[in-house]
């Protein structure tokens, strides 16, 4: 690659911002076009980016100057606009999910695959400090053998912050789709994949109301809990709700033979890891600074990554493959809260290779 990745970004919304904050200052990505159904709204994300100009969807996709396609859209047009692209010959990166159902994703893997494109899939928080120090941790044994792992993500529901929310209690939406992704991911980083499931699911209220006072009908479960077996035989509680007022519930722990690890919001890229020792019980938690991955990341990163993996001809670590995986575990853990359980999952995927020590990708 002989400069930057050029980038066309489909999807100006509320997303957006993050992520041309971060590629307006990683040296591998320029943006040169912009695409939304709002014109508006693509004008001014574009001028956030020298050079770049709005265009149609039709003309973004055959732009000679775009060489990726950033996805930004709503997940129900993930797997279809991704296969255009790729029919199109570009590489895309996009927010998760991968597709809205494992056989939507296999569709992507196998066309890039074929095509020989490279499909990223957020989330890229699990390159950052937080989640990459754990596995640094996990890595160099500081808990011995690790057996079980929980993770918590609990919210009254996003009807409480979001201006059209509409869409998080529709087929699609629910907890565990829309937030499932970052603690799956990461416990896959942590504890390698998944092998098999069960789970159950409720649906305390039939409506939500808006901060402006509409009222949104309730389609999808807004509490899901789910038992994960990895195929290393560790042991993993996940719990992912939208009915909890309040909680005092840490994000993710990870415990092994020697000790347990506390770990960061998934959601974001760094955060304290803390190490509690079986062999120095008296120290109690310790802070174990930040050891691994990158410094000062935001949303994009991993189509950083994805551009630099591509020049050194080397697996980027936001791939398809593991987005098609996580999809897999979520679509699994339905399938066994429905029918009351056990699942095996369809997929498996290796664990992206790790991020061993802090790296700035903007320095």
């Amino acid at each position: 690659m002989g400069g930057p990745l050029r980038v066309g970004i489909v999807g100006a919304g509320n997303i957006s911002a993050q992520y041309s904050a971060s590629l307006a200052r990683l040296p591998q990505l320029r943006v040169t076009a912009v695409c939304d159904l709002e014109p508006d709204r693509a004008a001014a994300l574009a001028a956030r980016h020298h050079g770049a100009r709005v265009l149609p969807l039709p003309e973004l996709l055959d732009a000679d100057d775009v060489d990726v396609v950033l996805l930004l859209t709503l997940p129900a047009t993930h797997a279809e606009l991704t296969l255009a692209a790729i029919a199109a010959g570009k590489h895309v990166y996009l927010e998760k999910p991968l597709a809205m159902s494992v056989a939507e994703g296999r569709e992507v893997v196998k066309a890039a695959a074929a095509a020989g494109l490279r499909v990223g899939c957020a989330p890229d928080t699990v390159l950052g400090t937080g989640i990459q120090t754990a596995r640094a941790a996990v890595d160099a044994g500081r808990l011995g053998t690790p057996h079980s792992a929980t993770a918590f993500m609990t919210t009254p529901g996003h009807e409480r912050w979001h201006p059209s929310p509409a869409f998080y209690y529709r087929p699609g939406g629910g907890p565990l789709l829309d937030m499932g992704p970052y603690y799956l991911t990461s416990l896959v980083h942590l504890l390698g994949p998944v092998a098999r499931v069960t789970g159950a699911a409720v649906r305390p209220a039939a409506t939500r109301t808006t901060t402006t006072g509409a009222v949104v009908e309730v389609e999808v479960d807004t509490t899901e809990t789910a038992l994960l077996e990895h195929t290393s035989g560790a042991l993993s509680t996940l719990v992912m709700s939208f009915d909890v007022w309040a909680a005092q519930l840490p994000r993710i722990e990870v415990h092994g033979t020697g000790g347990s690890l506390s770990v960061p919001d998934p959601n974001t890229f760094a955060g304290t890891v803390e190490l509690y020792s079986a062999a120095a019980p008296d120290t109690g938690w310790v802070d174990l600074g930040a050891t691994a991955g990158l410094v000062g990341a935001g949303r994009g990163y991993g189509l950083a990554d994805l551009a630099l993996a591509l020049a050194d001809g080397l697996p980027h670590r936001a791939s398809d493959e593991l987005g098609l995986h996580v999809l897999d575990v979520m679509e699994s853990v339905q399938r066994a809260a429905a029918s009351r359980t056990w699942v095996e999952l369809s997929t498996t995927v290796e664990r992206p290779t790790p991020l061993p020590q802090p790296r700035d990708l903007a320095g």
